[in-house]
């Protein structure tokens, strides 16, 4: 096999690197800087030109990082590597590895849905497509983005009638600024907890949308307080640092929030269904969009994609990983797309 598991990850013994390692490697091809696809220590790292600023972010500023252009190939001990957009968050990519006429790509996590924050996903042909099933069982249905954005519209816009900070809990890189870029700036101030904030200058530097957004702490505290809308990461829940903004309502943007219930156990005033991984349809059409023959898959809810992939006529497996998906906790987001020290 060209890229296979191993204790560090997936690995391509060709080429002499890794994708996505969980441990410190020499060569890291990086999909994209969520801290359970980028970890801090390798010798070297590959990732996409929009991706570096947040790579740094996560892996350290004085890290070695090399970058590529989209679809623009370098050779690694012979064997060929590119990337390509992956619509997950900013600089989010698809690594097409290719060896003796074997084409194989790894998708890292993807979204085919519209999102102004980051570039669209774009479907690669392949021989062996490596595939994320997070939210891979078809219940799993997104409503169009537009729709999503005017139920936060109009909640936000309730609250300021009532006197209450609207408060919308999502990961601090990729959720976050899906959010900020995509909401109605015009409704009112809009601030965002710190670990939020770090990340702004460098999609503003790549030309992303982001409004005018104020650091929310207690300098900021009166202008947004029963007006604003502030977007911070889950953990901060029942925290000190978010009782100086109350009264508040709260509201969560996840997949999940699809789920009968999942907003009753978090406690919460409001649940918009917005995730930032493909939806059973969206999963799917990419699939088929490959071309390829043969499909791995990781990441979730493996079973049942790989079952019904079998089914249907593909040759499937399940590859394992240390990670098992978005989840709906509410203090330090543990799990795949979790994000911060403070942090679908």
């Amino acid at each position: 096999m060209l890229i296979e598991p191993t204790k560090q990850g997936l690995y391509c013994e060709a080429g002499d690197f890794y994708i996505d390692p969980w441990k410190p490697v020499d060569r890291a091809v990086v999909t994209h800087a969520h801290s359970d696809h980028a970890r801090s220590g390798c010798k070297a790292y590959l990732c996409s030109e929009s991706g570096e600023g947040v790579l740094r972010e996560r892996v350290g500023k004085q890290s070695h990082i090399d970058t590529l252009g989209w679809g623009t190939p370098i050779t690694l001990n012979g064997v060929q590597v590119s990337l390509h957009p992956a619509g997950h968050l900013l600089g989010s990519a698809q690594v097409r590895v290719e060896h003796k006429g074997e084409v194989w790509v790894v998708s890292g996590d993807y979204k085919t849905q519209e999102d102004v924050s980051c570039e669209p996903f774009e479907a690669v042909r392949c021989n062996t497509f490596i595939t994320e099933s997070t939210f891979g069982l078809p219940i799993y249905r997104w409503k169009p983005v537009a729709q999503v954005m005017d139920e936060v519209n109009g909640w936000w816009r309730q609250n300021q009638e009532e006197g209450r900070t609207s408060v919308v809990f999502a990961y601090s890189l990729g959720k976050a600024q899906r959010v900020l870029c995509a909401v109605d700036a015009s409704i009112g101030p809009i601030g965002a907890h710190g670990t939020v904030m770090k990340f702004l200058p460098h999609y503003r530097a790549e030309g992303r949308p982001v409004p005018e957004v104020l650091h929310a702490k207690a300098e900021s505290a009166k202008e947004l307080k029963g007006k604003g809308l502030i977007v911070a990461p889950g953990s901060t829940q029942n925290s000190p640092w978010l009782r100086q903004f109350m009264p508040h309502s709260l509201a969560f943007g996840s997949g999940w929030m699809q789920v009968r219930g999942a907003r009753r156990w978090r406690a919460l005033d409001r649940g918009f269904v917005l995730s930032d991984h493909a939806d059973w349809p969206g999963l799917i059409e990419a699939i088929r969009a490959t071309g390829a023959e043969r499909i791995g898959v990781t990441h979730g809810y493996t079973k049942p994609m790989v079952r019904w992939l079998t089914e249907k006529g593909w040759e499937a497996w399940e590859i394992p990983t240390r990670f098992t998906g978005e989840t709906t906790g509410t203090s330090g987001e543990p799990e795949r797309d979790g994000e911060d020290e403070a942090s679908e």
